[in-house]
């Protein structure tokens, strides 16, 4: 017999960054909210204290932060023909787990979007032709515009603090920071960061060969800072335990530095850690959601009414939620028909590597999640496709990271794994090996997409999801031109040598080694329901009083990481459901 718990007026799924968003503005609003997490609690004094959180091996190698696979994970296939099989160790990507979710152990990468992202396939269509989308390539806009979450970007910087130079300030290119932007109504909150060695090297470097490099915007704090949510941040120590870890300076911004220290003192919200969501509760037509149930860290089945349901986990979580509760009609890549699975993309990611000359210091454990210098003019719709005979593009950038003894220890392309002669390698490479990053977009296309698993099942019994997704010959093409493009840059550094590491045609996606943990789609916006699974407020055409948010929105992935996009358009729903939805709560975009 299920425990049923007294109704509430909403109740969100997964608490990570869009959770503790929804969380704070509903909350706000006067909502009695109730948050469920299917991890563990966190916080920065208990899992972020100095010095037990610098730990490379419990942190990086054996994941402490992450999903424990063994209970749940995704299945993995190249082509819809292919049989699937369990993703079973962390690789190509990191599942969060617990309070914060990915926006714990995060690296701070704060972009906006690029405003012709936001309609890709308009963008496109206007200035190349309809021709110019290739058949099976599911390209869509957005559904909203640039305009519409300016407001929310800046918002969502000042609550994360975000360092940074603006370079579009309302209308009018500023010196230093990036002219490629959209235009932004204020200045960033805080200064950028300090410059390592081997970012102010690219920067020269990119000036001599025709880029326009700019500080790279971090979610890490270049100074003491209060948001407005009354919460205080402290500066960057650029420790070099960034990504993995929590931040134990209360720096880089997560939802445990800047929202859950004013939200969870309030009385009408409340979180519930370990509790495992399985379904969404719909009424008998199916078109109204009555709550969720979940199982508790006892093992026992909970019903939790609610009003409003937001799905705020991460987003292949998100997509298998609906999949589970039947809303939305899941897609079938063999016949093209149904949304819910649709647009799965991944990013395209590649480098240029670059060994300076014997005696440069360029001291690697000074490092920092996101402080660094990029470039946009290879990026989104910034310079012309038309002969190219690809989509896309990339965000280039050089950030140091750090130089931790176990995952940061790089060494040239032919030195041995073991041994002697590593050692040596490593001695030699450490000070003078960097890298430029290539952070390139992946299209969505009518074979790439989430179901559930006819084989596998988790846990508890429910299956699991699955990933159908393999490269395709665009990303290919794309990523040989930003590499070709960076060598200019490389060779403008005088280096020793440098080494390209670009992906070639016929390699296939590999789950082995790490790639981003941005993965997108599934549970698309836009504007029909025919090719969505969420409007422009990222509710459910299906079930007005259910709402998805995250990267599951995205038609498709860009060459910025993502958080950027995810809190601003959280801040967007946040606002319609404040605004409009208590007021009438109906479909807020008429189908």
């Amino acid at each position: 017999m299920a425990i049923q718990k007294k109704k509430v007026d909403c109740v969100i799924v997964g608490f990570g960054w869009t959770g503790a968003i929804l969380g704070q503005e509903l909350t706000d609003a006067g909502l009695d909210v109730v948050a469920l997490e299917r991890g563990a609690m966190r916080d920065t004094p208990t899992d972020a204290e100095y010095p037990k959180v610098i730990d490379e091996l419990a942190h990086v190698r054996r994941g402490k932060l992450f999903q424990h696979l063994a209970n749940e994970t995704v299945t993995i296939r190249h082509g819809v023909d292919d049989l699937a099989v369990p993703y079973r160790q962390h690789g190509s990507f990191l599942l969060g787990n617990g309070v914060g979710g990915a926006g714990f152990h995060w690296n701070g990468m704060h972009y906006r979007i690029l405003p012709e992202e936001l309609k890709l396939r308009s963008h496109y269509e206007e200035r190349y032709g309809k021709k110019f989308i290739p058949e099976g390539m599911t390209v869509q806009d957005f559904g909203v515009t640039y305009d519409e979450l300016e407001p929310h970007f800046t918002f969502a910087e000042k609550v994360f603090g975000t360092s940074g130079k603006a370079g579009n300030l309302n209308g009018t290119i500023q010196p230093g920071g990036n002219p490629l932007e959209g235009p932004r109504s204020s200045e960033y909150p805080t200064a950028p960061l300090k410059n390592s060695l081997s970012a102010q090297l690219f920067e020269k470097a990119a000036r001599e060969a025709g880029f326009n490099p700019y500080p790279a915007p971090a979610a890490n704090a270049s100074e003491p800072y209060t948001n407005p949510y009354g919460v205080r941040l402290g500066p960057c120590n650029f420790c070099g335990f960034c990504e993995d870890f929590g931040c134990y300076m209360y720096s880089k911004a997560s939802p445990q530095t800047t929202i859950l220290p004013v939200l969870l003192k309030k009385p009408n919200f409340e979180l519930r850690t370990n509790a495992y969501v399985t379904k969404v509760l719909l009424d008998s037509d199916r078109k109204r959601a009555t709550g969720v149930s979940y199982i508790d860290a006892q093992g026992r089945e909970v019903i939790q009414p609610a009003d409003i349901v937001i799905v705020a986990a991460f987003q292949m979580h998100n997509v298998r939620l609906l999949l589970l509760s039947g809303i939305g009609k899941p897609y079938d890549p063999k016949t093209g028909e149904g949304v819910v699975g649709r647009n799965y993309a991944y990013q395209m990611n590649g480098g240029i590597n670059v060994l300076l000359p014997k005696g440069t210091q360029l001291n690697p454990f000074i490092g920092t999640g996101a402080g660094g210098v990029a470039l946009d003019d290879l990026n989104g719709g910034q310079f012309d496709h038309g002969p190219l005979g690809f989509l896309g593009g990339a965000s280039i950038r050089q950030v140091m990271y750090g130089g931790r003894p176990i995952n940061m220890t790089p060494t040239v392309p032919g030195t041995p794994a073991w041994g002697s002669k590593w050692k040596d390698g490593v001695v030699d490479a450490y000070q003078r090996y960097m890298t430029i990053g290539i952070s390139g977009s992946v299209m969505p296309y009518r074979d790439a997409c989430l179901d559930l698993d006819p084989t596998y099942r988790d846990a508890h019994g429910l299956p699991l999801l699955r990933m159908t997704f393999d490269w395709h010959d665009n990303e290919y093409a794309m990523l040989g031109y930003m590499g070709d493009r960076m060598e200019s840059v490389a060779k403008a550094m005088k280096p020793e040598a440098y080494f390209k590491a670009i992906r070639k045609k016929g390699d296939h996606y590999d789950t082995r080694a790490y790639q981003s943990t941005h993965t997108t789609g599934g549970a698309v916006m836009g504007s029909s329901p025919q090719t969505s699974v969420v409007n422009k407020y990222l509710q459910s055409w299906d079930v007005h009083n259910v709402f998805v948010t995250g990267a599951s929105a995205f038609p498709q992935n860009m060459g910025y990481n993502p958080t950027g996009v995810v809190a601003a358009l959280a801040f967007h729903t946040a606002k319609a459901i404040r605004e409009q939805y208590l007021k009438q709560p109906a479909p807020l975009v008429q189908a």
